[in-house]
């Protein structure tokens, strides 16, 4: 169901992307957007926007799974890993209306937005 979700919006809102690199680091910015809305949600108790944003957040982690080139080894088997647990924990966010779960996912994802500008100098 959110496999493809996530890109679509993307390509659909963003006809003109440079490159694959550029959609990489628009996603991860989105996790982080979409996050940082869920837990304002969370704040409001407003549980109808938690729900959406945080669904919205596993939508663009679901898809960052479904296109790793599982070729490139060890290092597309440990993102495989990294982001099925930032799924777990998103979910976890979501039952247990937990900003702290979302926190850490944002923090992970700040990460990889760094090291992802850093190796492929999109950003700079």
């Amino acid at each position: 169901m959110y496999a493809n979700t996530a890109y679509n919006m993307y390509a659909q809102n963003n006809v003109g992307i440079e490159s694959p690199e550029k959609l990489i680091t628009m996603l991860y910015e989105g996790v982080l957007r979409f996050n940082a809305q869920a837990k304002k949600a969370i704040k409001d108790k407003d549980v109808e926007k938690k729900v959406y944003w945080i669904n919205r957040s596993i939508a663009i982690v679901t898809e960052l799974v479904a296109v790793l080139d599982m070729k490139q080894g060890q290092i597309s088997k440990y993102l495989e890993g990294l982001y099925s647990y930032e799924i777990q924990l998103l979910s976890l966010a979501n039952v247990e209306n937990n900003p702290d779960k979302l926190d850490e996912v944002s923090n992970v994802f700040k990460g990889l937005l760094e090291a992802w500008r850093e190796a492929t100098n999109v950003g700079k």
